[in-house]
């Protein structure tokens, strides 16, 4: 189905500050998402093809036609902004362009058109700066596992230039906090369960105090309580520390619970981007409370897929 431009809230930036609950946010931007344009699979011509003579009008000398990738948008001239400060949503399908924007933010991708920005440092041509600034949280983050929490962090953790006993305090209280008992801190990770690793990949990112955290599926296929610990530890951060966080999930409730503000993603392209109450307010009640979920059925006509699917 079709839908009018997304709706969005009306800002000064000179004044606007938005809020959730009783907290406040700077209207300084963390990030500038600028008609972002990402494509996998073009189609491109043999590289010899111009380098030998007499080849077919085929594309090889077998007169057999050169295979073309088939061409994906992945993301189609997407613009927001996230402020300082706040926790922005980016919610959507498995393949719906969610984890390539954020690997284009973390500069692990280029564009191939559009600008992105971390606090006005270039992502492509200031790459090293906007690295100091950011640290990632994935679905699929990895580890040695044959080492314990403790070396895979004190890892990590030269790899910022921090070292030294201080570290080794931090990495324990890290730790604790997020949950893991003394035992399993120096313990190898392979006989840790996945939601325990993943706690373990929170406290590698927290550990070098990024501006930004990029948080690319963080509770994916993680049990009930340990979804609820990270989100908790999310929103403590947030709170206490003042990190920009970049939320992406195709867990609705959680981005209520957790956003400021979503941006709705269907087939690369941003349908709605608004604070969850207003999002909601699209929906006619019926005599029941709308959902995220149900603003997004709305507005693209497609069911959310698994979270145990692949993106």
């Amino acid at each position: 189905m079709t839908t009018a431009n997304p709706p969005t809230i009306e800002t000064n930036e000179t004044t606007m500050i938005f809020t959730k609950g009783k907290e406040e946010m700077s209207t300084t931007n963390a990030i500038t998402i600028n008609n972002v344009y990402k494509r996998f699979g073009k189609p491109s011509e043999p590289f010899w093809k111009n380098l030998v003579k007499g080849h077919s009008s085929n594309g090889n000398s077998n007169g057999k036609k050169a295979k073309k990738k088939k061409e994906i948008i992945a993301l189609d001239h997407v613009s927001f902004d996230v402020r300082e400060g706040e926790i922005f949503g980016v919610l959507g399908p498995n393949g719906s362009g969610k984890s390539t924007l954020i690997r284009l933010i973390a500069t692990l991708m280029l564009p191939d058109g559009g600008n992105i920005q971390v606090f006005n440092h270039d992502a492509v041509r200031q790459s090293m700066k906007v690295q100091q600034l950011i640290n990632r949280v994935s679905v699929e983050a990895s580890f040695f596992k044959k080492l314990s929490p403790m070396e895979n962090l004190i890892y990590g953790a030269r790899l910022y230039g921090l070292e030294g006993r201080e570290t080794r305090v931090q990495v324990v209280k890290i730790l604790k906090r997020l949950g893991l008992e003394e035992r399993s801190i120096y313990s190898p990770m392979e006989e840790m369960s996945r939601g325990m690793q993943q706690k373990v990949a929170i406290a590698r990112a927290l550990l070098s105090k990024p501006k930004v955290l990029l948080l690319d599926e963080p509770t994916t296929g993680l049990d009930p309580r340990s979804k609820r610990d990270v989100q908790d530890i999310v929103e403590e951060l947030n709170r206490d520390s003042g990190t920009t966080i970049l939320l992406t999930t195709h867990d609705m409730t959680e981005a209520d619970n957790l956003c400021t503000r979503v941006a709705i993603i269907d087939g690369g392209k941003i349908v709605a981007l608004d604070t969850p109450e207003a999002l909601k307010k699209i929906i006619p009640k019926n005599g029941l409370e709308p959902t995220l979920e149900d603003v997004f059925l709305e507005l693209t006509g497609k069911k959310l897929v698994k979270e145990d699917e692949d993106e």
